[in-house]
């Protein structure tokens, strides 16, 4: 009842805002090439950058695709395009992350979504990307995607759950009934069509909206210092993880079956490391002298450039790189057919690049 009272007004702000944009009197902005918005209702958490990683890949050869995030928590302002050289700082860690894995795809960064598209269209003709994956855009009404794909965390019910501050909602749980797409991330391996079709009365769909199931797959340690890195703390049975992720909670799961030891520090979201944070991680190392020191992958963009770095966390430091998985063969091909609608035919004997 208490917290009812006290989230009342984001609750009205938020249920004016969306029936301003429903009634048309806010205007919604369509673009000349198809924009696919990967976005959620909770903040943080739900896997949209695997996701956004996955529709790279599925994607990169059918057309000349682009992603465009809004970088949150970097220092620039404005419309930039990552490279590979940039620091977190400059592009924020997931846009860099993304470009660092896909250096040939376009990735840019802007908080004014609409702008950021018209200043991807506005490159030369070579380069002009010929459809847009707008990360985290769920909430950005001003731009009208062509496809909206909405991410629901499996353990986190978005109609369980109470709105920021209180919960972890960043927006009101009935609005994902505008998804065009739903995946629920992070599910268990097995589920059965009575749990599957629970979720799906749990977060109150349409009966035409598409339901997947994926989960998280982890992939083989990687050095963050690839050419400082003693590659023999990856057999050790010891390990220390520090994040700075939502929920980094698949991660210590995964962990648990391939280490006798686990200790563990957590840091807020996109959390920039300080001098302190890095003296904290030397003194840990020194005390645990057999144990690997391991982070997220996203957590390795913001600590590449950290110059007081100690050069024995540098040496142990490794990450465990994350890709989204949906649970069956067959649901993975349906869900990539789905996406495929929207790519824009190639004329005869065209190039991509």
């Amino acid at each position: 009842m208490i917290s009812s009272v006290f989230l009342f007004p984001y609750w009205l702000v938020l249920r004016i805002r969306h029936a301003l944009y429903d009634s048309g009197r806010l205007k919604s902005v369509s673009h000349p090439v198809p924009v696919l918005s990967v976005g959620n209702i909770t903040a943080g958490g739900t896997g949209k950058t695997p996701m956004v990683e996955y529709l790279v890949n599925l994607l990169q050869g059918r057309c000349r695709v682009a992603v465009l995030s809004r970088g949150y928590k970097r220092k620039g302002k404005g419309f930039r395009l990552v490279t590979v050289e940039d620091t977190a700082d400059l592009a924020g860690d997931e846009p860099l992350q993304i470009k660092r894995k896909f250096p040939d795809v376009l990735v840019a960064v802007d908080k004014d979504r609409n702008h950021g598209v018209e200043q991807l269209l506005a490159l030369p003709e070579e380069q002009r990307p010929q459809m847009v994956l707008l990360d985290d855009g769920f909430q950005h009404r001003r731009l009208k995607p062509a496809l909206n794909l909405v991410l629901v965390d499996y353990n986190r019910p978005i109609f369980k759950d109470n709105l920021l501050p209180v919960g972890r909602l960043r927006d009101l749980p009935e609005q994902i009934r505008r998804a065009d797409v739903v995946v629920m991330t992070k599910s268990p391996r097995y589920l059965d069509e009575w749990e599957r079709g629970k979720m799906r009365q749990l977060t109150r769909l349409r009966p035409s909206q598409p339901l997947f199931f994926a989960t998280l797959k982890y992939g083989e340690l990687l050095p963050v210092f690839r050419w400082e890195a003693d590659k023999r703390y990856i057999y050790s049975k010891d390990v220390f993880l520090f994040s700075g992720v939502a929920d980094d909670r698949p991660l210590r799961v995964h962990l648990t079956d391939r280490y006798e030891h686990i200790a563990h520090k957590r840091f807020s979201d996109h959390h920039r490391f300080t001098h302190r944070d890095l003296r904290r991680l030397a003194q840990e190392v020194r005390r645990n002298p057999r144990a690997l020191l391991l982070t997220t992958e996203k957590d390795a963009q913001r600590l590449l450039h950290c110059e007081k770095l100690d050069p024995e966390v540098r040496r142990r430091l490794f990450y465990l790189p994350v890709e989204t998985e949906f649970l069956t063969w067959e649901e993975g091909e349906a869900f990539d057919e789905l996406m495929c609608r929207n790519v824009p035919e190639k004329e005869p004997g065209s190039l991509l690049f």
